[in-house]
């Protein structure tokens, strides 16, 4: 099959009569069926995907299609879709079906796109490195011995190893950008209410959000103005009006990065190389870039799980055996439901999440703990929004390294938090965010530059990511 980057390709091709939809399908189907060894897809929606695809290509002879046909997507297994199994990649919701279609799921569907299958994931979106799905591992196409990154993990490596044309996933404090960044692909957050939540399983509500896994930013715009909008069943949506993205790649801009991230311990020193370099060549062709003092670095990643994980034990209160999915047949009494349920169908790093959120929330430690983070999270959103008043974006790494191996953080929770330390700050401060596959490591695995920009600003976060994805033999 030939490889397609950009959807406009795509969409030439069926024009021109080159190739259909559902020679697409097949395609992409082959390819699933060839690299069920890197466990991304958990069901594949074959017969319907094919279906689908006579529809529109029949739509397309007529000239009456949606602005999606020809693009086959992947859903992360924590977006609903009506009248199919979602599960969050957890065994508390083993054989639940939908009853409805996430807001942001429906309105690619009424553009013509055509859902393949459901993404495997890290269990309700809880992790750094797809390691903690009740269905196993994900495993990176350029290496089945390394991670993809998590929690979006089989998302990204679907448009990695060429299983779909693009993916949803969700970012909660990089489960977009992380794996986008050790998988080589383009992952953006959007702006926390720009996409409606509607159809999500929350994990952390006022963290979570819905974005594009793709390979090129002009896809990503395109997903994303699709998606875009007020929704009347979110009520933390915006309902700031959605703008056609139309990317501009002549601009110049206003860069600011934060020497905190690059003098981070954590961060490999080829990666602090390769970033420090192309700052340098991001000056050279007229972009102004300064360094900004960040004095807030350290306190990222603890703020975030306070918070985070107080919400998580609130959300997930709900998957009791009672409500919703599988029932322990354990059971005595109403305790017993409750307690071995939840015991039996949860894994362990979401279990050690609720006890986190619970202890937070607590008598006598609501104050200490998650009311100060409540207070730390306010002084980030100021100080990232006062630096977004005289720059068009705040650059740093994705990710401190490039993929490690499976297992090799496992029995190490905080090396696997801290494998999100450059990621969170744009969740904390609800601003979208960007990964940009522009660097290659020595070891042979991709890396990411990751740009920030104020809310709402995604069109101009695009335009320059599409400048730097056509210079990307300058960075290299």
């Amino acid at each position: 099959m030939k490889e397609y980057t950009r959807l406009s390709d795509i969409q030439q091709e069926l024009n021109a009569g080159n190739t259909s939809c559902v020679a697409l399908v097949e395609a992409y189907l082959k390819n699933i069926e060839t690299r069920k060894d890197l466990n991304a897809f958990l069901e594949v929606y074959s017969d319907e995907a094919l279906t689908r695809a006579k529809v529109i290509d029949q739509k397309l002879q007529s000239g009456n299609a949606g602005k999606l046909a020809g693009m086959v997507i992947g859903i992360k297994d924590i977006l609903c879709l009506k009248d199919h199994k979602v599960g969050a990649s957890s065994k508390i919701l083993e054989g639940f079906n939908s009853l409805y279609t996430a807001t942001a799921v429906q309105r690619l569907i009424d553009e013509d796109a055509i859902i393949i299958g459901r993404l495997n994931c890290d269990e309700f979106a809880m992790g750094s490195s797809n390691e903690n799905s009740a269905y196993g591992n994900v495993k990176n196409a350029l290496n089945p011995d390394y991670v993809p990154g998590g929690s979006s993990g089989g998302s990204a490596v679907a448009v990695q190893a060429g299983l779909c044309h693009a993916s949803l996933g969700t970012d909660t404090g990089g489960s977009i950008r992380q794996p986008a960044s050790f998988t080589g692909v383009f992952g953006l957050k959007p702006t926390y209410g720009r996409v409606s939540r509607y159809g999500l399983i929350a994990y952390a509500s006022s963290f979570d959000q819905i974005g594009p896994f793709t390979k090129s930013a002009e896809d990503a715009a395109l997903l994303l103005e699709i998606m875009s909008g007020a929704d009347e069943y979110d009520s933390t949506c915006s309902d700031e009006a959605v703008k056609s993205y139309q990317l501009d790649t002549q601009k110049k801009y206003k860069i600011a990065y934060l020497p905190a991230t690059l003098e981070h311990k954590g961060l490999d020193p080829e990666i602090k190389s390769k970033i420090l370099s192309a700052i340098e060549k991001l000056k050279a062709e007229g972009h102004e870039v300064k360094a900004i003092e960040f004095p807030y670095l350290d306190y990222l990643v603890p703020s975030y799980y306070v918070l985070t994980t107080a919400e998580a034990s609130s959300n997930l209160a709900r998957f009791d055996g009672v409500r919703y999915g599988k029932r322990s047949e354990n059971a005595e009494s109403m305790d017993d439901v409750y307690y071995n349920t939840r015991s039996e169908n949860f894994g362990p790093e979401v279990k050690r999440r609720i006890m986190l959120g619970t202890f937070v929330l607590s008598a006598g430690y609501y104050d200490a703990y998650y009311g100060k983070a409540q207070k730390v999270r306010r002084l980030l959103v100021e100080s990232s929004r006062a630096m977004l008043e005289d720059y068009d974006f705040i650059l740093t790494p994705t990710t401190p390294t490039t993929a490690f191996k499976i297992g090799e953080k496992s029995d190490d929770p905080i090396a696997m938090y801290l494998a999100d330390i450059f990621t969170v700050q744009a969740n904390l401060a609800g601003l979208p965010a960007v990964s940009v596959p522009l660097f290659e490591h020595s070891n042979g695995f991709p890396f990411g530059l990751q740009l920030m920009s104020d809310k709402f600003e995604e069109a101009k976060l695009l335009s320059f990511s599409k400048t730097l994805l056509e210079n990307k033999t300058l960075f290299n």
